[in-house]
């Protein structure tokens, strides 16, 4: 489990296998239309008669507003407070969409945490994340990659 104060996270809070479920955001239809107005101004996410005789039977998030939602509670509850830039991430899926009135989550999983060959003062750390509906059912997945601060360089 991660440590309660951020200022005390490091890379070895990370372990391969570990899970964390964090957060909690319900999506609102004005939330949802003011964000894609500014962004992503398809009539899915603005035009609440014309997305209702659509494919999606009415307004729906854009990805990218859930993209937002999530990294607002990644920074809040996974992240360090002295994390370093992110080289990436290698994928990024939005297989169900997200509609107003959704309880959003995230569950984080490390799948792969290695300590810098070249740097010995961080570590790369990969994970699955996972956004989830109040229905427990996944609406984003994305793969990132964080570098990480060690606690102890492995050359100190």
């Amino acid at each position: 489990m991660l440590p309660t104060n951020p200022e005390d996270r490091r890379f070895e809070d990370y372990p391969v296998g570990a899970v964390f479920e964090f957060g909690t955001v319900t999506m609102t239809q004005a939330d949802i239309i003011a964000f894609a107005r500014q962004y992503d101004p398809q009539d899915m996410h603005v035009d609440p008669a014309i997305a209702a005789a659509g494919p999606t039977g009415g307004i729906i998030a854009s990805g990218w507003h859930t993209v937002g939602v999530m990294m607002k509670m990644f920074t809040e509850h996974y992240l360090p407070k002295n994390g370093l830039a992110s080289p990436g991430i290698d994928e990024l899926r939005w297989p169900r969409p997200v509609r107003p009135g959704d309880t959003l989550r995230v569950r984080a999983t490390v799948t792969e945490a290695r300590r810098s060959r070249t740097k010995p003062d961080r570590g790369l750390v990969h994970a699955l994340v996972e956004v989830l509906n109040q229905h427990d059912e996944t609406v984003l997945t994305m793969r990132p990659m964080n570098l990480i601060r060690t606690r102890t360089p492995v050359n100190a």
